[in-house]
Order: structure tokens, then sequence, then C-alpha cells
């Protein structure tokens, strides 16, 4: 889950007051000694003298050369450049920063920010650990500034010559401090990629220019309230949601242009890359011949895609399919959709039988099938109302089932669901089809009242689920003990059985320790674990991702390649890129790049080859 920034408030420098707000600029150059993630100890008070205030300036926003003025005075519109074999796909409208400076009513917004306080101070100040930004953005979860295309060292073994490309991963990075309760899930997105060519590596990284982040840049304070953790209770989401309603009433935003935060992974799909957060559409984004990242804008794919979609659609390597869905809190609540190997989006097919809303953040693609989960996480309004908690939360009363819809289907007359009782899938690492039946590998939730509060009491279990489409009977087998979640496989086995599994080592979520290599073909009820990699004292890493040695070789073993990942030491203060042998018992390190500066803990990457960054 997309888009998880750490710590911050070093004493600096004072600067000045933005319109009489608390909007405070996050000194991220320096990390300093915090308290453990999500501590029960109470927290200090905050002291707003150590913290650079710093106003923002506007209109400071570097745009892509990509966008082109339309006769709308106060709009753009970007055009994407042709790509091969893709359609001409539009993008939504928002209002431009065009270079002059525009003379903003300065009293609703000093009224707007005096409201804002009273909220944050006196209806729904940060009290529990888990909104409180003085834990959640400790240590590495700490922002960074944007960094340009910086040269970087290898310090250990060489670079193999089949990582020529980018490996880029996505996570929030607030670009303000946060002036009330603030959750891991909601910074503004940030890219941090890694460039190889030749056997150097560049870093870069950069902010994914959405419209919620370009707004609250040019206004030099935040302006949307944050979605998982701005609405917890009836007071704090009557008072949160008034505000933004006069916002829009003034003319400070326009929520039709998209609140999101493209936070949380990316895709390569019909010849596009894509920054995705499944509040919002994706925006499109490239890198440019020195490693840069501009963003090209936000995507509604010829106005076929209206609303959100999932973070994490499904790539089917050999037909350049993608496979996605989005859900919502009102009827449908799931809607599955494709898109065809020129990037095409093709019809919805609402799915009615999901008669109520749950927290849907992955699926399954077989070669046959679509499988969803409808799990025991979802709305509940009864707990924002009367216990002051999420609108979001779990229902212990509730059956958890997957649901099965063939992966073509143009109406849910097929769709079955099985009842799987205990099973609460977040993430899903592969789907396959045998005679009669549907494979799934996922980790399994448990403790799933802990899901959004409570991260680090979180056990994921990876389990091996079988549906037999005969009888319906569902049989399950977990594959390990271990505490495993972010899993992935070799990206050309999706849909189709595979062997191997790499998955992060929460020690606890959502720090990573380490990663394991599994061999799910082991028999039931077996430790399937056959290689592991411990990163060192307090040395945390991130998801982990497989990157075939030769791709195009359809005999080479499946797991004839490298894991990658981006790895932090908190005792020095210094971060890695980690390339590690798949094939070895202990996933050897047989390169690792020094990076220039820190590289916060993230959510998902994926690694482009070369060949497929120049269509972009």
């Amino acid at each position: 889950m997309d888009a998880s920034s750490s710590s911050f408030l070093s004493a600096n420098q004072t600067s000045k007051l933005l319109t009489g707000s608390m909007a405070m600029a996050i000194p991220k150059s320096a990390v300093t000694a915090t308290p453990s993630f999500l501590s029960r100890r109470r927290p200090p008070p905050l002291n707003v003298s150590s913290a650079r205030i710093e106003e923002k300036p506007r209109n400071s926003t570097t745009r892509s050369p990509a966008t082109s003025r339309t006769s709308r005075p106060g709009s753009t519109t970007t055009t994407l450049p042709a790509a091969t074999n893709s359609s001409t796909q539009s993008t939504r409208k928002y209002p431009a920063n065009d270079g002059r400076v525009a003379e903003p009513n300065l009293q609703p917004t000093m009224i707007f920010n005096v409201l804002e306080d009273v909220i944050n101070n006196f209806i729904d100040p940060p009290l529990r650990p888990s909104v409180d930004p003085r834990y959640v953005l400790s240590d590495n979860f700490a922002p960074v500034d944007e960094l340009p295309p910086t040269e970087c060292e290898v310090i250990h073994g060489s670079l193999p010559s089949c990582l020529d490309g980018a490996y880029i991963r996505n996570g929030p990075n607030p670009q303000f401090l946060p002036r009330g309760p603030y959750h891991l899930f909601d910074g503004d997105g940030m890219l941090h990629s890694v460039r190889i060519s030749q056997g150097k590596a560049t870093l870069c990284s950069r902010y994914i220019k959405t419209y919620k982040y370009t707004l609250e840049q040019d206004a030099g304070a935040p302006l949307l309230p944050n979605v998982f953790s701005g609405f917890n209770g009836l007071a704090a989401s009557a008072a949160r949601g008034a505000l933004s309603a006069f916002r829009i009433l003034a003319g400070q935003f326009n929520p039709a242009n998209g609140i999101g935060l493209a936070n949380t992974s990316l895709a390569y799909f019909g010849n596009r890359l894509y920054a995705l957060g499944e509040s919002d559409l994706p925006y499109a984004v490239r890198l440019t011949s020195n490693g840069d990242i501009e963003t090209l804008g936000r995507q509604d794919f010829d106005g076929k895609l209206l609303m959100s979609m999932t973070a994490h659609p499904k790539i089917d390597l050999e037909t350049g399919e993608a496979f996605a869905f989005r859900s919502g809190p009102v009827p449908p609540f799931l809607t599955y959709f494709r898109f065809d190997g020129n990037g095409n989006k093709q019809p919805d097919v609402p799915i009615f039988s999901m008669t109520r809303p749950s927290f849907l953040h992955d699926f399954g693609i077989s070669s046959k099938y679509a499988i969803f989960a409808d799990i025991q996480i979802g709305m509940n309004p009864m707990q924002m109302i009367f216990g002051g908690g999420s609108p979001v939360g779990s229902d212990p009363a509730k059956a958890p089932r997957l649901g099965i819809i063939p992966r073509y289907a143009k109406d849910e007359s097929e769709m079955k669901w099985f009842d799987v009782p205990g099973f609460n899938l977040i993430h899903a690492i592969n789907a396959w089809d045998e005679e009669d039946a549907i494979v799934m590998l996922a980790p399994n939730i448990l403790s799933v009242e802990h899901t959004l509060e409570r991260m680090d009491l979180i056990h994921a279990l990876v389990e091996k689920v079988r549906i037999d489409l005969r009888t319906g009977i569902v049989t399950r087998n977990p594959v390990s003990a271990r505490n495993l979640d972010f899993g992935v496989i070799n990206p050309a086995y999706l849909g189709k059985k595979n062997r191997y599994v790499y998955a992060a080592i929460g020690d606890p979520m959502p720090r990573i320790s380490g990663v394991v290599k599994l061999d799910v073909s082991r028999g039931s009820r077996r430790e399937c674990t056959v290689a592991s990699r411990i990163y060192g004292p307090r040395c945390f890493g991130g998801e982990p991702f497989f990157v075939a040695r030769v791709p195009e070789n359809p005999e080479a073993e499946e797991d004839d390649g490298y894991v990658v990942s981006y790895v932090h030491d908190e005792i020095a203060g210094e971060s890695k890129f980690l390339v590690m042998d798949a094939k070895s018992p202990v996933l050897d390190i047989v390169a690792a790049v020094k990076l220039p500066r820190r590289v916060p803990y993230g959510f998902h990457g994926l690694f482009v080859k070369e060949s497929d960054l120049k269509k972009l």
C-alpha cells in the first residue's frame, strides 16, 4: 500500500509564518533521534521553534515541457508525446501556474488557516501514535527534498549488464510539516530512481506533480485534508468536511481535478509509465536521458477512466494487457476493467454482487480468471461516530470471501463467491489455473483490526489458497511462519504457476529487516524458505523486486536473475541500492551502490529496461 516518510525537526533557521497559519516546510536535510515507530509512550510537546518555518515561493513549480496551454485562461492540458503502438490519451485539466504572481485574497485564506488550527489543536489533535507526525515521521520515514540526477558510487562488486535501465520506487513524502493528524499513507508521492547504464548509477528523487501537490506548493501551505487521518470521529469529519467545502466555494481548489497523492506504486503498460495511488487517476511520468524524472500529466485515457483505479494493476508481459479495478463507498462497490496491449481502456464491468464496501487494495489474475477478496476491512461509520475512529475499520462479524470472474468477462453474470473464513488479503502475489481449480498466493493479515492503527502488531502469513471450482471447497496452506509481505515473483510468471517468491521480512511492519526466497512447490504445511538475507543491525529495506538476467530467453530458469532493493543504515545514516543474486542460498550481494543521500522507506517499485524507457 499506495503512498511513507519519517523523522524530522532538526534545529534550523526560523523564517516567516505563512499568512498567519502554522504551515511549515519540513526540514528534510537532517534526521533526529525520536521515539521508536508507533510507541505507546505519550510524545513530548512539539517545540515549534525547533522547526524551520519557511514560506514556499509562489509559482515556483518546474513545468514539464510537454505542457501546452489552451485558450482557457488559468488552465492547461498536458499533451503526452506519441508512443509506439499507443493510442492518443487525454489528461484532465487543472489550473496552471503560468508564471504570473497571482494576488490571493488573503482574508479568507487567513480565516481558513485559523479554522484549521482550531480543528487540529482542539477538535481533533493527533493524540494517537498512528496519526502523530512525531512518531509516524521518525527515523528514515522522514521526508527529503528533491534531488536532481546525481552520480552514485559503486562500493561493492559491479552492476550486472542486464541492469540496463532504471529501478524506480514510489512512496509518501509530505512537502509540509503536518498541521494535525498524519497517517503513514498520507504523504505526497515521490519517486526515487536509480538509472543504470554501462555499470554506472545515477540517483534522482522527484515529487510527482499532482494537482494537489502543485496547488499546495503554489499556495505555500496544505489545502486538502489528509484522507487516512483527517476524518477520525464525527466532529473531526464534520469540521474538516465543512472547511473543505468553504475552500472549494472560495475557489482554492477544485476536487474535480483530483485530490490524489500518486504515492503508492508504478506500472508500465501501453508504452507509458504511470505513478499510481488508488484515490485518483494515474499520473504519467517519464525519465529523461540524464536520469531526471518528469511528470507528464493526469491520465484519463480519452475520458474512459473517470474515477480512480487500483495502484496494483496486473500486467501480462506476453499480451501487453493491463488488468485493473476500482472500489469505492457507493455502488457498485467494485468495478473490473482492463487495458488492451496498446493501453486503450476497455469497458467497465460493474460487480453488484459485492453488496457492501470493502477495503480492496490488490487482486489476482490468472490466464482465465480475476480473483477479488472481500475482506473484514471496510467502511465502519459507527466506529467513526461513536468511537472517534477512522471511517475505515475492521468488522470481525463479517466472513471474508473470494470472488472469481472470467478474465475477459463483459458482465458479472459468471461471478462466483467462495467463503474463506479468516482470510484477509491486502497484497496478492500471484494466481494460476489448475484443472478445475484456481491457486492463489497471498499474505493473510492476522489481527486485521490493527491494519491501519497499529501496523507494528500485524503478522502477515503467506498462504497458498486453492479453490476447487467443481466442489466449491477452499483449501489453505501456509508456506512460511515468518512475518512476510510485499511478495514479488519473476514478472514473466504473472498468471502462471510459479515456484519462487521473494518477500520482505517485517521486523515489525512497516520496517523491513531483510528478504526471503520461498519455494512454494514444496509439500503442504512445510516451511518453504530456501534463502534469506538479513540486512544487519538497524538496517532496513523495502519491497524487493526481481529482475531477470536474460528476460528475452524463454528457456531461462525462473530464478535466473537478481533481487534489488533500497536499504538504509540508521546507525550510519546512509542508504544503499543492493543487487542480490536470486539463485544464491544466502542471496549474495553482487553489487552495492552508495547513494548520495538517504532514500526514505516507501512502498512499491519496478525496474524498467532501457529499451522501454526510450519509448516514454
